[in-house]
């Protein structure tokens, strides 16, 4: 049970952000601004993580937690700038100009993305002489093709939405509703943004990756790292949000939404994915990606009665076997690596030897 965990975190983390990608692409059509936003969710997540932190990771365990150099910091301070401060304000930015399912399809670059580096990197191994590398890559293959159909081809048939109005309307300041109709230029704009955003996400995973190993405190870390977030995005704010009256909070959808993406994402979330990175590796967590398209499709399509296009069908089933693929294939390294630290490899210290 205990090596499941990891699979059901991952699982859990994407249908979080699938909540959150909802709730911010509405506050943004309602005129939230977006570093307003960046820099309330971590400070309230800084607060949440750092008395944990300090209780677990100072008091009770000393040994834990190393010494915070001035490596180490700086290290953790480009963790912030890369995760949270570059992938969040672009890709809020992109996320105005589409919809939230077009930016969960086009997360599927992730693991392509995260899989190139590490393999450059040395992280993550790969044989195409096996069926295991061969499935990891088929599989990733798989996910890119998926996620290009779910974008661009929509199909001569269409799929009405599970509902015939909306349970949910967006409306902006004047009252009209805000649909999630978007021109040609906007979408260009807009997918180009939040790819720029991914490719700093997928620095993120693996960075985090280096940076856990010589400093092995996840809340800690996490707390540092939405204190430089809300610190560097602090510094956008006069850019960005000049006009002290986007400062001020009102009991709205906007202050839930901040609210929300602060104790579930900034806090729990990202104590979550940095517990499963340090135990399955960057890969692992970023695979599991494409069911926050899934998660967000379903959603959208009961919530905003948003139609499902055959493109988006096919693009979804590809998503999955693609995901499928890659997780036996990281499914049975895991395996192989557990008796390896377990000190059972004794009895087979040849493969153990091959695979590593």
């Amino acid at each position: 049970m205990k090596a499941w965990r990891a699979y059901v975190g991952m699982v859990l983390i994407q249908i979080a952000y699938g909540g959150s990608n909802i709730l911010i692409k509405i506050a943004l059509d309602r005129g939230l601004n977006q570093v307003v936003f960046v820099v309330y969710r971590h400070m309230i997540a800084m607060v949440l993580l750092a008395p944990f932190a300090y209780v677990f990771e100072s008091m009770r365990s000393r040994k834990k937690r190393p010494s915070l150099s001035f490596s180490v910091t700086l290290k953790i301070f480009a963790l912030a700038l890369l995760g949270t401060t570059v992938h969040l304000n672009v890709y809020y930015a992109g996320l105005v100009q589409t919809s939230p399912t077009v930016a969960s399809a086009l997360s599927n670059i992730i693991p392509s993305l995260t899989f190139l580096v590490a393999v450059l990197l040395g992280m993550e191994k790969v044989k195409l002489g096996s069926a295991r590398g061969r499935a990891k890559v088929m599989g990733t293959l798989i996910c890119i093709s998926g996620s290009l159909v779910f974008t661009l081809w929509k199909g001569g048939c269409l799929f009405k939405g599970f509902v015939n109005r909306p349970m949910i309307n967006i409306y902006d300041d004047r009252g009209s509703i805000v649909g999630l109709r978007h021109n040609k230029a906007n979408w260009i704009k807009g997918s180009a943004l939040i790819l720029l955003s991914y490719i700093a996400w997928s620095g993120w995973l693996i960075l985090q990756a280096i940076v856990y190993k010589v400093y092995p405190a996840p809340l800690s870390l996490n707390a540092l790292i939405c204190f430089f977030a809300s610190l560097q995005s602090s510094l956008l704010a006069p850019l960005f949000g000049r006009s002290p009256s986007v400062w001020k909070l009102k009991w709205n959808v906007e202050l839930f939404t901040i609210i929300y993406c602060g104790v579930a994402i900034s806090a729990l979330v990202y104590y979550l994915q940095t517990w499963c990175i340090s135990n399955k590796g960057p890969v692992f967590a970023a695979m599991f990606s494409p069911l926050l398209l899934v998660t967000v499709g379903l959603f959208s399509a009961i919530a905003f009665a948003e139609q499902l296009h055959l493109g988006s069908l096919i693009g979804s089933i590809l998503i999955i076997v693609g995901l499928y693929f890659v997780l036996w294939g990281k499914l049975g390294d895991i395996r192989e690596e557990e008796p390896r630290v377990n000190g059972v490899e004794q009895s087979k210290p040849t493969e153990v030897s091959e695979d590593k």
